[in-house]
């Protein structure tokens, strides 16, 4: 693919893109920036979400994954459903009921000042590593595709993707970002299955007879019930996709902002139950182009890469198929991580102005003013943290994600469970203790459970068990009395949340 060609499909993508905002962000003020004024579509959330969902992670690293681990993703992703449900269900009508601009001003109504804090500088901390890796994907792919050629650094590859997200969603924030997410997501999902079917006719076949070669081979592997010790066995699989979900999105300022924009819980419950079955078929569909990638690579005698998150660029733009596939690979590439990236950005935004500045008393204009100069610094760490981690990058992307999340988002599982599930304060000058120990001995456990749990490995499941230890000690803290949960601040007096 000529260099020409990557420019104006870039820039024609990203014109777009600020079109959208230019019509989505007219007159748009704070409440439009955090929440959309409370008027989305609730179905054109549930297809936006889907791309925000899966991610540049997801595009890249789920097709290159089958070389390892064949299908059983799919126990996580039906896992996922379990998490959904919990989050439609139990967490979303409290949102809702306490009128909530950031979900972690709930634990300071809950609990007090430091948990609230606490919780909050967990999600900064969580979103910014994940946002980070996400864009990292995407920086590369274009260094490597474009920018490696025309000696550009890096640093400058880093720098123009950040500054592009920035554009476009400096002004209507959330009310931009739930169309742009819409069309993003169709690009992604146009991707892959474009690719799908150029790769299909490569083998002179049809779909139906790829399905079925695809059903015979190894690598279609989905159910794994021997060994209990194993990391992928079902049943491990299955509890912490259910919890991974839980967290990262029903316990996630940047997930559930969009949830909150919808007009009512009706609506939030009805775009959460339609975004959750769409990921069992999309997600199956990532796993479907794995395999042809893993068949096409054996039958041309192409190397499959040690790292395998290279598998899926390393086919299409290696000169093996058909140029446009190239085309729709970067298009969806660039879908896939921005429509995560941009309403990160956000969510980083309004949680740093919100929790961290205690913004809700202050007027309109001032806020505005603040919450502008936070969007351009979220921005500049972003882009600082990627390249850190362009230095020290060493493992399978996705993985690198489901750790960091293990160890991050355990004390927000632990808090929101003890806060929902029992009647007991706490101590909260304690709490952001809880909050680093928990992490930590959550570490020593994994690090020690071969010798002591006879050759057992954790696997994702310990965010179950570092949420575990996080409730546990606020236990250990806690008071007899109830701190009761304060009414939402009337309308009028500045921000609830």
């Amino acid at each position: 693919m000529s260099s020409t060609l990557i420019v104006i499909i870039i820039a024609s993508y990203f014109v777009l893109l600020l079109i959208i905002s230019l019509i989505s962000g007219r007159n748009a003020d704070n409440e439009a920036f955090f929440l959309g004024n409370r008027r989305s579509p609730w179905y054109i959330v549930a297809f936006g979400m889907i791309g925000a969902t899966i991610s540049g992670v997801t595009f890249i690293s789920v097709p290159g994954w089958v070389v390892d681990s064949q299908f059983t993703y799919m126990q996580m992703v039906l896992g996922y459903l379990a998490g959904y449900a919990v989050i439609a269900q139990i967490l979303m009508p409290l949102y809702y009921r306490l009128k909530l601009t950031s979900i972690y001003s709930y634990l300071e109504q809950r609990f007090g000042f430091y948990s609230y804090k606490t919780g909050a500088s967990l999600f900064l901390i969580s979103r910014i590593i994940g946002a980070s890796f996400r864009l990292y994907l995407v920086a590369m792919v274009l260094q490597m595709t474009l920018f490696d050629t025309w000696r550009v650094p890096f640093f400058i590859t880093v720098v123009v993707t950040i500054v592009l997200i920035w554009l476009y969603t400096n002004r209507g924030g959330i009310k931009t970002i739930i169309w742009t997410d819409t069309l993003q997501t169709f690009f992604m999902l146009a991707a892959v299955i474009t690719t799908i079917v150029i790769i299909t006719r490569s083998f002179d076949a049809g779909i139906p007879e790829m399905i079925a070669k695809v059903s015979r081979d190894e690598h279609s592997r989905i159910w794994v019930f021997g060994d209990w010790r194993a990391g992928n066995h079902f049943i491990k699989h299955f509890l912490s996709g259910a919890f991974i979900t839980i967290v990262m999105t029903g316990l996630d300022q940047d997930m559930m902002q969009k949830n909150l924009s919808c007009r009512n819980i009706r609506d939030a419950k009805k775009n959460m139950y339609l975004m959750s079955l769409s990921l069992v078929p999309v997600n199956l569909i990532f796993l479907f182009l794995g395999a042809l990638l893993v068949l096409f690579a054996n039958q041309n005698q192409i190397p499959i890469p040690a790292d395998t998150d290279d598998l899926f660029p390393l086919i299409v733009t290696g000169g093996h198929l058909p140029q446009v596939i190239g085309v729709f690979f970067l298009l969806g590439l660039i879908a896939a991580a921005y429509s995560s990236a941009d309403s990160a950005l956000t969510a980083l935004t309004t949680s740093f102005t919100v929790d961290i500045l205690n913004s809700r008393k202050w007027s309109e204009k001032k806020l505005m003013r603040n919450r502008k100069i936070v969007h351009v610094g979220i921005s500049f760490l972003l882009g600082t943290v990627i390249m850190i981690f362009q230095a020290i990058h060493n493992e399978n992307v996705i993985t690198a994600v489901f750790t960091m999340a293990g160890y991050t988002y355990g004390p927000l599982l632990g808090l929101y469970a003890f806060g929902l599930f029992t009647g007991r304060g706490v101590k909260d000058r304690w709490v952001p203790l809880i909050a680093i120990l928990a992490p930590l001995l959550s570490y020593l456990v994994s690090y020690f459970s071969e010798e002591i749990l006879d050759g057992y490995r954790f696997g994702f499941e310990l965010l179950i068990v570092n949420g575990l230890i996080t409730f546990a000690g606020l236990m250990l803290i806690s008071v007899r009395r109830n701190a009761p949960v304060r009414k939402a601040a009337p309308p009028g007096s500045g921000y609830p949340g």
